[in-house]
């Protein structure tokens, strides 16, 4: 079993920044794809950014250039730093652990945090 806390949420301007943190532990052991997810009200959950097990990157459109996914695998940890903040970012926060090979690909969600971005 795998827990995922996410951190970091919370009201920021327009133009401002957060940076969220997801905290991971149970089966450390085994390696992980991590993944930032966000959901709008009345909208579906959408990806924002991932990073794989070996530190490869991908961002949504909407936020390349803004947010930033990082790790700290000694400290089981993975960021989300996301700059020059618009009210359109506002959603809650989702983290994901799918797993990597050779563990099975089963994937792990957080209870999500809260960012609101006002104008």
């Amino acid at each position: 079993q795998v827990r995922l806390v996410e951190s970091g949420g919370g009201s920021v301007q327009a133009g401002g920044y957060r940076r969220l943190s997801c905290s991971v532990s149970g089966n450390t052991q085994c390696r992980y794809d991590m993944s930032w997810h966000r959901q709008a009200p009345g909208k579906e959950r959408e990806i924002v950014a991932a990073i794989d097990s070996d530190g490869m990157t991908n961002y949504a459109d909407s936020v390349k250039g803004r947010f930033a996914i990082s790790q700290d695998n000694a400290k089981n940890t993975v960021y989300l730093q996301m700059n020059t903040l618009k009210p359109e970012d506002t959603a809650m926060y989702y983290c994901r652990a799918t797993g990597s090979w050779p563990c099975p690909p089963y994937n792990y969600w957080g209870q999500g945090t809260q960012v609101t971005v006002s104008s």
